[in-house]
């Protein structure tokens, strides 16, 4: 059984060991939205098992059904399937299910979005940064405050998925407030949306200008830390190389 990470979404950028296992699967289990990132002739001639949002463990379970019954399965995730993915869930069932002994499970890396969405707005995640969620859905909001909280003072620079939704509007506002006490103004924050994929869009703003209503399920956030430039559209933030090594 193999948990497939499927990068951010164009073929390109699908790492050759996943191809193969996708080539290789005899069932692909995973989130309508993920299967239809999936090249067509990778699911030919292939049984796939669709579910939607909110799904997740009933969609893990038929994979494990399907893994016991002797079928090639993969299950499949964006971005990384380690982070925000699918490879959790698929080992705490089979743990639960005292399954682990009896089927193995390869959980192959993918490009995640954070790295995506860095790599489009040039290199803002040069130093330490922190990787925080707005979805309260399973984790308390005080807990996601307390996280933010800890982030901004400490200096990271902050990557936020699920920023915000039709249903979670407000998530956004309050963690903007929080990084505010402790970041400039003029801080750069770059928005990405759909990276990699064909509807793709990049923008680069600051604290003070952001417009809240650009972002969405479909977007991550990055917020600069006090070192963090906009160099001509870039956003930057610096290693140290300079200061430590420039002779002239």
């Amino acid at each position: 059984m193999t948990v497939v990470s499927l990068g951010p979404g164009d073929a390109d950028y699908l790492a050759p060991r996943a191809r193969n296992a996708l080539m290789d699967a005899q069932v692909i289990v995973g989130y309508r939205t993920y299967i239809k990132l999936i090249e067509p002739d990778l699911l030919e001639g292939k049984e796939t098992i669709v579910t939607g949002m909110t799904d997740e463990i009933r969609r893990c379970e038929m994979a494990i059904e399907q893994a016991l019954a002797g079928k090639d399965t993969a299950v499949v995730s964006s971005g990384d399937a380690g982070i925000y993915g699918m490879a959790g869930l698929v080992l705490e069932l089979l743990s639960q299910q005292s399954l682990l002994d009896k089927l193995d499970v390869e959980v192959i890396p993918g490009i995640p979005a954070l790295s995506a969405a860095a790599a489009l707005l040039g290199a803002p995640m040069m130093h330490d940064f922190c990787v925080i969620s707005l979805s309260d859905l399973m984790t308390p909001w005080d807990v996601i405050q307390a996280r933010v909280e800890a982030a901004a003072s400490a200096d990271f620079v902050l990557v936020i998925y699920n920023p915000r939704s039709k249903k979670r509007h407000w998530q956004l506002g309050e963690a903007l407030n929080i990084i505010k006490k402790y970041r400039d103004k003029q801080t750069p924050v770059g928005i990405v949306r759909n990276a990699m994929r064909k509807e793709q869009s990049v923008r680069i703003t600051d604290l003070a200008s952001l417009d809240e209503s650009l972002v969405d399920m479909l977007s991550i956030l990055l917020v600069g830390n006090s070192r963090t430039r906009d160099l001509g559209g870039k956003m930057v933030t610096p290693r140290g190389y300079l200061e430590k090594y420039r002779t002239i």
